[in-house]
């Protein structure tokens, strides 16, 4: 093998640099996954044991380290009960950023049938016209866009309606007197899914603490699938929107528009 230069007595190859290159990134992308949640901190705590363990081993603690050693032992797997959103949304994030998953996307996108757009356009309408109205009358809401193979367990939570998209099914749905108001709409395939459906809820510490449920639970969809989610708040009536782990506030008529259309109704 060839050495690129030699640091001291350590060879270093192209092969030792894109190895360390890889690994800096996967680090830099758990960062970024963890980062603002309560699962960070948890995170911090089992290094900070594997650090023990290594230090007591190295000093010869031998009760100390044998204690820590059947935790360690268990490690990996309590890493993936622990972090099993986490781990979802890594894996998430991964295939949605593959080369297959970009060409899938504008080969669907360029057999679109061209009879099919002003049926988009026009649900995306509905939806708009639904939010910037619950949004003037502060009635709280959240509707959520995504595959339905993604979420079936969702929609099976809810109510099943399999509805034609129209602005006014969708205000009777919110009204506080209707007994489908609590809970998340589902919007899938030019479809109103179903009503009134339940959602994980995000622990994330970078949300607000006037941030209520709604918000919680279209943040917690989004971490944990490829959904993303508009809110509306019964308190300020202003417009939020959650997608991959992230949340929006105060979105403008104009920023709507350009997320509705962001979205296959």
């Amino acid at each position: 093998m060839n050495f690129l230069f030699e640091i001291g007595f350590l060879p270093v190859s192209l092969w030792d640099i894109l190895d360390i290159a890889i690994v800096g990134y996967l680090i830099f992308r758990v960062y970024l996954l963890l980062r603002g949640s309560i699962a960070f901190n948890i995170f911090i705590g089992i290094v900070i044991i594997y650090l023990l363990w290594w230090l007591v081993g190295m000093l010869k603690m031998e009760m100390l380290s044998m204690i820590l050693s059947q935790f360690v032992n268990v490690g990996f797997i309590i890493i993936i009960i622990i972090f099993q959103p986490e781990v979802r949304r890594f894996l998430l994030m991964l295939g949605n950023t593959t080369l297959g998953r970009r060409t899938d996307v504008m080969l669907r996108w360029l057999s679109r049938n061209l009879d099919k757009r002003p049926i988009n356009e026009a649900a995306n309408f509905e939806v708009k016209q639904a939010l910037l109205r619950m949004s003037k009358d502060k009635t709280g809401a959240l509707i959520l866009f995504s595959p339905s193979f993604e979420i079936e367990s969702i929609v099976q939570s809810g109510t099943r309606l399999d509805a034609t998209i129209s602005q006014s099914l969708l205000l009777s749905i919110f009204q506080k007197e209707s007994p489908l108001h609590d809970g998340a709409v589902v919007i899938s395939k030019g479809k109103i899914l179903a009503a009134s459906c339940i959602l994980p809820i995000s622990d994330s510490v970078q949300l607000p603490t006037k941030a209520g449920l709604r918000h919680r639970a279209g943040l917690g969809i989004s971490e944990r699938s490829g959904a993303a989610a508009f809110i509306v708040s019964e308190e300020t009536g202003a417009i939020s929107f959650a997608e991959g782990g992230k949340i929006e506030f105060a979105v403008s008529e104009n920023r709507l528009s350009e997320l509705l259309m962001a979205q296959q109704a």
